[in-house]
């Protein structure tokens, strides 16, 4: 078994659109989905954006 590890760049409002074209394009199974979380300060004090989101792909 191979793995590929893809990496999908989040912008503000496109990101439905290209992560539905870019899963609907993979030739492997999705193993996982997992978020790379950013952190900001924001007025109201710290918190975190999703900057991108990587997903696993296994590969026969």
């Amino acid at each position: 078994m191979q793995y590929r590890v893809h990496r999908v760049d989040v912008g503000k409002d496109d990101i439905r659109d290209k992560l539905e074209r870019f899963l609907n394009e993979l030739k492997g199974d999705i193993i996982a989905v997992f978020p790379h979380a950013k952190p900001t300060f924001q007025p109201m004090g710290a918190t975190a954006k999703v900057d991108s989101v990587m997903i696993v792909e296994l590969v026969d």
